[in-house]
């Protein structure tokens, strides 16, 4: 019963972050440049992570990672620490998360990623992310 329970709040807790990240990227979106952002995944993302949906590398997928719930692609193995954040992959988030995420974000990751500091180059990222869908 409490199994139950979970998992249909676990579909909400997704639903919800699909409704949000959907509503916040319309406008964080357009902070950065998409296309310079294409370049940011290929040179800093692209080793460990594909854009490929289903396609899981060291990383998952980021298919989709605007607006989806942390640590939830099924075919993925993640750290205790991602599979315990209950948050949703905002634009937001994803800022914080990748500017440092081994250090402050998530302590416990398996990301071996010391951050992306360039501000520009983070929105942009974003702006990139938030199209793959």
């Amino acid at each position: 019963m409490i199994e139950l329970a979970l998992r249909q709040s676990m579909r909400c807790l997704v639903v919800a972050g699909v409704l949000f990240g959907w509503m916040v990227t319309s406008s964080t979106a357009s902070a950065g440049d998409a296309s310079a952002g294409s370049s940011v995944f290929k040179t800093e993302c692209s080793e460990c992570h594909s854009v490929k949906e289903g396609r899981n590398k060291k990383g998952p997928s980021l298919f989709g990672v605007v607006g989806r719930a942390a640590g939830t692609i099924p075919d993925y193995s993640y750290s205790d620490a991602l599979k315990q954040a209950h948050w949703v992959w905002t634009a937001d988030k994803l800022h914080s998360y990748l500017s440092q995420p081994a250090k402050q974000a998530n302590p416990g990751t398996k990301m071996k990623y010391s951050g992306l500091t360039d501000p520009k180059q983070l929105d942009d990222l974003i702006s990139y992310l938030s199209t793959i869908h």
